[in-house]
């Protein structure tokens, strides 16, 4: 597949790179800057702003793939849900799927139950954790001529706690993925392993899941 990857540089999107490029697949990554970043070798990278619809336009032609890695708030206060029209229009235009690196706040602890963020949920946190949940809802009342995923990870996931790579996971929906310890965990090669299994074998369509061990 030829991949456009917004968010290259991150935590997230920097494991998605090498996991693609390892199965074989084109990667053209994208970041606000790029500075002295190190770019996945096999990687194209390239300046943009998610939120030139003009540029997201132009990136994706041809692509098969678009995968959404950044922040859910940048720097100058733009919101990702803002570039969600471009975003879908580029991958209709296309013919693409569009994925989307989620948030874990929007998930429950079991069915029915309350989401993470309407409980015991960090103050500082909640801005950026609403801004994804924004981008799910905007994804769910769309009309369905785009292919989309949103992959929330589990409730610890980040930079902070990478993990080793055990080459599995497990697929819940809405609800939480916990382990037999009680916790609800995941590296980021793994779950960059489960975003690559999901756009080379589509099984969850218009829709959010989410993974853990």
């Amino acid at each position: 597949m030829r991949i456009l990857l917004f968010g290259i540089t991150g935590y997230t999107g920097t494991h998605l790179a090498r996991e693609a490029l390892a199965r074989g697949h084109e990667v053209l990554g994208v970041s606000r800057s790029l500075g002295d970043a190190a770019i996945p070798e096999g990687a194209v990278a390239v300046a943009g702003n998610i939120h030139d619809a003009d540029t997201v336009a132009a990136l994706a032609d041809g692509v098969d793939a678009i995968v959404v890695a950044v922040q859910p708030i940048d720097s100058d206060g733009n919101r990702i849900v803002d570039a969600v029209p471009a975003l879908l229009d580029a991958a209709e235009a296309n013919g693409a799927r569009l994925g989307v690196v989620g948030g874990a706040s929007s998930l429950s602890r079991e069915p029915g139950g309350p989401r993470l963020i309407d409980g015991d949920f960090p103050e500082e946190w909640k801005p950026a954790a609403q801004a994804l949940i924004d981008v799910l809802v905007a994804l769910r009342e769309t009309d369905g001529t785009v292919d989309w995923f949103f992959l929330s990870p589990p409730e610890h996931y980040g930079s902070y706690l990478p993990g080793e790579r055990r080459g599995s996971y497990r697929v819940g929906g809405d609800e939480l993925v916990v382990g037999a310890d009680g916790t609800s965990t995941i590296g980021g090669e793994d779950y960059a392993i489960a975003f690559l299994d999901e756009l080379e074998t589509p099984t969850h369509h218009a829709t959010r899941f989410t993974v853990g061990y």
